[in-house]
């Protein structure tokens, strides 16, 4: 008896994950705007960030640069906008990638070093971002400006 219900709990467990927020549980996801993934829904939720890892592996290691799985071809369709139409960045909580991830308690860190918006739109330097970001509030105000202009001066200065 114990065993079967042990058995109907994690059933009912890993059906969970089945719900969605059309049930009123799991995430708000925005409406993308194009073609469906060709290879399902499904599947880029749960492989996304194997597509992206092995295509930053090519990038890095190999210098390859396909196009399929970057975060460029991802703004093409997933970009969300304000209401005055313009893209929404990773520091808003409506971004694209936000909505799973705040759900999940994941920390999207693709945007430390990388745009998090479609390309024709001015954000600022993601690096720029990191520093006046909430990581770095507790510093005091000028903070952030002392540790670039160290940095710059570091990277200029002969070893």
């Amino acid at each position: 008896m114990k065993l079967a219900r042990i058995f109907l709990a994690l059933c009912l467990f890993f059906s969970a994950g089945a719900l969605s927020a059309a049930d009123g549980v799991g995430p708000d996801i925005p409406q993308a705007t194009g073609e469906p993934h060709p290879e399902g829904n499904d599947y880029m939720r749960r492989w996304h960030m194997e597509m992206l890892k092995h295509d930053r592996d090519l990038t890095m290691y190999l210098g390859i640069r396909p196009t399929d799985s970057s975060l460029a071809e991802c703004f093409e369709c997933h970009t969300v906008k304000d209401e005055a139409g313009v893209p929404v960045t990773v520091a808003d909580e409506r971004h694209f990638c936000r909505a799973c991830h705040d759900y999940a308690a994941v920390r999207v860190d693709c945007f430390d070093c990388h745009r998090s918006t479609p390309a024709d739109f001015d954000e600022p330097a993601p690096h720029a971002m990191i520093l006046r970001g909430p990581r770095f509030r507790s510093w005091g105000a000028g903070d952030a400006d002392v540790l670039l202009a160290y940095l710059s001066q570091a990277m200029t200065e002969p070893n």
